[in-house]
């Protein structure tokens, strides 16, 4: 059993306690170890190839594939549902200890076939080895659940800061080993298995799976609707590699991948965790539409006062930022990070209204954006590899906008919130990163030459300098929320008309 369950008599925490001790937990553990995981990363790119990264992207298809029938949306499931009793609790368990020793199974078999598919044989024994994963998932979901219900995140932090370290040590090793593009599946393997054991163990609970599935059709349904959700996410997300990886030879792919991953940190590393937590949260106040209206501008102001800087920055010092980071041979990326970086502040957007949409009790809302993400990206991907791969990463830059505008038409009035105050929320953030972007532009061509690691230096700090004076300048109200949040402290503006996010909400 969780903490939060052991004591029913014990006075509930405030839900704007739980929630900012929930966020520092969750978002503070994956800071670290994602600090921690991309000091391995980063040294693990400068020694092995494009080709290894290249191969290692297209099993991750079918990784991707196959995670969506995971049962990470029953998991969803029991957490929007308040009065779930043990017999639900353990129908989920092992519904989802079912559903992923199956997909292990299954990988194993249709491993020949990916291979035929992509022409490199290797990839068949890659995914052979990574069919073990899906051993791994139900006793790391399972937990996760409980303690989300309980929003305890306290638990599952150390858990998910203790496997990224033992991850990004086997990386290392794998590495510097000379292990090659096995590196890339050894450091998984390890990273979930210590994340299961660390998971049942944190949650501390008691329940013993139950096979016997009569009764559980509401929380199937649930996450089916969830899963169908997570198949249109999959045709969006992967349908890039899936295309490319016919076209392009291992190691351009390898190249495309590295900039995704680089310009895609924030928004696939550090939002889901804003999401777990958002999803617990709203999931509380679902009965309460103003509530959930306010929660979701103050979340999307919060996320892109760091999202728009980071990835402002990235698009203008991406040439000597690749450089530095990822080593001279990895330069060919350069260009790709700047096509992309200009991409992902509409995709980090996008990726906020499914948590909410979720738990207001309409996950079939974001079933219907994922068809139109599903349809809309693949077209945009087919038509811009006309143009080679840096047409493929011109192309998301032509996609993402579309799509984030039909997802906010059709979510934003369920959550109850009008475009134009989502709109006047996010303003003053995006306005301080494009100044911060034009000044570090003119100042990189004013610049007499000098190592990229000198000039990465110059330019980073005269980003942030102009980014925080800008802010100052003209939005100090978004800056003082942002610390009043820190602190967990309420936040009152001085400028009445800033005062809500809500003055225009449907």
């Amino acid at each position: 059993m969780t903490e939060a369950a052991a004591d029913p008599n014990r006075e509930p925490e405030p839900l704007f306690a739980q929630a900012r001790r929930a966020v520092i937990w969750r978002s503070g553990s994956q800071i670290v170890g994602q600090l921690i995981t991309w000091a391995a990363t980063f040294l693990v790119i400068r020694i092995l190839s494009p080709n290894d990264y290249g191969l290692f992207a297209m099993t991750q298809v079918v990784l991707a594939m196959l995670n969506m029938m995971n049962g990470a949306g029953l998991a969803s499931g029991l957490i929007q549902k308040p009065d779930a009793d043990e017999r639900t609790i353990r129908q989920l368990y092992g519904m989802l200890i079912v559903l992923n020793f199956s997909l292990g199974a299954l990988q194993f078999v249709m491993a020949p076939l990916v291979a035929a598919y992509f022409r490199q044989p290797i990839v068949a024994d890659m995914l052979r080895v990574q069919s073990f994963l899906y051993f791994t998932t139900p006793f790391v979901a399972f937990p996760y659940a409980l303690l989300a219900r309980a929003i305890d995140f306290r638990h599952q932090a150390r858990v998910y800061l203790a496997s990224s370290v033992t991850g990004a040590l086997t990386a290392l090793a794998g590495a510097y080993a000379g292990l090659g593009v096995w590196t890339l599946i050894a450091a998984p393997a390890v990273l979930y298995i210590t994340r299961a054991i660390g998971m049942t163990v944190a949650s501390r609970h008691h329940y013993k799976p139950l096979f016997d599935f009569r009764g559980a059709g509401t929380l199937a349904k649930f996450g089916g609707l969830m899963a169908a959700g997570q198949l249109f996410w999959f045709l969006q997300s992967q349908a890039d590699v899936f295309i490319a990886g016919r076209v392009l030879d291992p190691a351009t792919l390898g190249l495309y991948t590295t900039g995704l991953f680089l310009t895609q940190i924030l928004v696939s590393k550090f939002v889901p965790a804003i999401n777990d937590v958002a999803f617990s949260i709203y999931a509380r106040m679902q009965d309460n539409r103003a509530a959930v209206a306010e929660g979701f501008a103050r979340s999307s102001r919060m996320v892109m006062l760091v999202a728009m800087p980071f990835y402002i920055g990235l698009a203008v010092t991406a040439e000597p930022l690749v450089a530095t980071v990822l080593g001279p041979k990895w330069i060919a990326a350069a260009p790709l990070v700047q096509l992309l970086a200009l991409a992902m502040p509409f995709m980090t957007l996008q990726v906020l209204f499914s948590p909410a949409c979720s738990a207001m009790g309409r996950p079939g809302l974001a079933v219907h954006t994922g068809v139109v993400g599903a349809i809309l990206l693949p077209i945009c991907f087919l038509a811009g590899l006309r143009w080679g791969v840096t047409g493929l990463a011109a192309s998301w830059f032509v996609a993402y906008p579309i799509y984030l505008a039909i997802t906010a038409a059709w979510v934003l009035p369920v959550i109850g919130l009008s475009a134009a105050a989502l709109a006047r929320a996010i303003l003053p953030t995006v306005t301080a990163a494009l100044a911060m972007g034009a000044m570090v532009m003119l100042l990189d061509d004013a610049l007499p030459p000098m190592a990229v690691q000198v000039r990465l230096l110059i330019l980073v700090a005269v980003g942030g300098a102009v980014y925080a004076g800008w802010l100052m300048l003209f939005a100090k109200d978004t800056l003082l929320e942002a610390i009043a949040m820190a602190r967990g402290k309420p936040y009152h503006p001085t400028d009445a008309r800033s005062a809500s996010p809500l003055t225009s909400a449907a």
